[in-house]
């Protein structure tokens, strides 16, 4: 088996779009969309980051993707280096046989692109590989030549075959070509087609506003898509349900402040026929209270392992873990967010959980970032009926 790993060239000198790589859009750093279809593609024994910017390794670190960082040397990362300079640094550094190459500025790329991609690859043992669109447009040269058709004989464009445009969104390139030739492309070269979309890639701000229009609409089919699949919701209790605040009287009572609309989307939530569960370390008779106040059985108050408890409650309520909605604000929910199929966060969650959950609520803990994302569940649900768990 050959080994094949994946390079995403991350340099920290961008001017037409200052921090580029690192930039939100649609909610994620620009990078994070293409090293995380990398890595769930499931083609790659290494995904590398190659950098001269410690801001943007911290990013990447911070993305909780199992991912290797190399330091890029200066000379590799001037105006004028090649991406060609950073790929035979990265074969001098690792082992490989197989290198693919791929541009953060083309986060449309989704892990199928490289599954398929990759079939083409291997079943004509090629030696390199491009990505491209088809174009239907009509080419000149300056002269006034045509280069892609015949003007007396123009054809109608669902005709039209048109012609391949290479869109750079990511590249194969077997070691013995790279070290030979320098070159990404040399040998037999193949290409696998992308869909139109693909077309863009983030140079200027123009085309920034183009692919976040893009990414969000994909986003929103995908998020109604999961949520229309969950059958239980779990939420933590401090900074999601509550503010986070502690509340002490002068006799030394502790008091905790929810919110009556997180209660209601917890209600309407229910009557989609989705359960509900509370899932707290903090061993709180308040806690209790309130589930009782709301009707909700399954409060699970002073737990030690939150991830165990909500997998424990999926297996015994016959609901896959992929049907699984969860929701909390700080380090201690890390583990059933990633349990979870579908993880989310109020607003103002730690920076860290932020980085890893699937959605993150426009409101702040306490205020309503549950009933938020109660809505949207109840949303994806109209058109697929639960039975009551």
């Amino acid at each position: 088996m050959d080994k094949i790993i994946a390079l995403v060239p991350l340099r920290g000198g961008s001017k037409s779009i200052p921090d580029k790589n690192i930039r939100h859009i649609a909610g994620k750093p620009l990078c994070a969309w293409v090293l995380e279809a990398a890595c769930l593609s499931g083609v790659f024994a290494q995904v590398v980051v190659s950098t001269d910017s410690p801001k943007i390794a911290q990013v990447v670190q911070g993305l909780d993707l199992p991912i290797k960082i190399l330091d890029r040397p200066a000379e590799f990362a001037t105006d004028e280096a090649s991406t060609e300079s950073v790929m035979l640094h990265v074969a001098h550094m690792l082992d490989f046989d197989i290198l693919t190459t791929i541009q953060a500025t083309s986060p449309l790329t989704q892990p199928e692109d490289f599954h398929k991609a990759y079939g083409i690859f291997k079943s004509g043992d090629f030696d390199s590989l491009l990505t491209a669109v088809r174009s239907k447009r009509f080419f000149w040269n300056d002269d006034a030549t045509p280069l892609n058709y015949t003007p007396q004989q123009r054809p109608r464009r669902q005709d039209f075959p048109g012609c391949l445009m290479e869109n750079g969104a990511f590249y194969f390139t077997k070691r013995r070509v790279l070290e030979q030739t320098g070159s990404r492309l040399g040998g037999r070269i193949c290409i696998f087609e992308m869909a139109a979309e693909n077309a863009v890639e983030i140079d200027e701000q123009e085309d920034w506003a183009l692919v976040e229009r893009i990414l969000r609409a994909r986003s929103s089919k995908s998020l109604h898509e999961t949520l229309a699949k969950i059958r239980l919701l779990a939420v933590d209790v401090d900074g999601t349900l509550t503010d986070a605040g502690m509340y002490w009287s002068a006799q030394g009572d502790l008091l905790k402040k929810f919110n009556t609309r997180d209660a209601k989307g917890l209600e309407l939530v229910r009557k989609a026929g989705v359960a509900v569960a509370i899932i707290t370390s903090e061993n709180s008779p308040i806690v209790a209270a309130r589930a009782r106040k709301l009707g909700i059985q399954h409060c699970f108050v002073g737990v030690d392992n939150k991830q165990k408890c909500l997998e424990t409650l999926a297996a015994e309520s016959g609901v896959t873990l992929a049907e699984v909605a969860y929701m909390g604000d700080d380090i201690n929910d890390f583990d059933c967010l990633k349990t979870a199929g579908f993880s989310a966060c109020p607003a103002d969650a730690v920076e860290a959980v932020r980085a890893t959950v699937q959605y993150i609520s426009n409101r702040a803990g306490g205020m309503g970032a549950v009933r938020e994302l109660c809505e949207l569940i109840c949303a994806a649900s109209t058109k697929t009926q639960h039975e009551p768990i």
